[in-house]
């Protein structure tokens, strides 16, 4: 079978920080670091972010502050079977936080 799962990021804006929901998940957030959702779907990533936009099966963080997708760091990991893009969404989250970068994950 071909592997049709796929990790994204979603850049968030700034005001993402306002929520005390999104700060208390991110103690190490480094000042000038960007803000992040990492999720993984069987969609294009694309796709996956128009819905999240539109509110359909939608983060909350992603359908608020959702700018765009960042897929230079993600695009070299896809397509991958289902449960590499389920661990490849924990990985990346894990990579990407200690780069001091703003994250959530679903």
């Amino acid at each position: 079978m071909r592997p049709r799962y796929h990790v994204y990021v979603v850049q968030l804006s700034d005001e993402v920080w306002n929520s005390a929901r999104f700060r208390r998940a991110n103690p190490d957030y480094q000042l000038g670091q960007p803000f992040v959702y990492v999720g993984m779907t069987g969609l294009d990533p694309d796709i996956r972010f128009d819905k999240h936009k539109a509110g359909i099966q939608a983060n909350v963080f992603v359908r608020d502050y959702g700018l765009h997708l960042l897929p230079a760091l993600y695009e070299k990991h896809n397509p991958m079977p289902y449960d590499d893009a389920k661990l490849m969404e924990v990985e990346l989250g894990i990579g990407l936080r200690r780069r001091g970068f703003g994250v959530w994950q679903a």
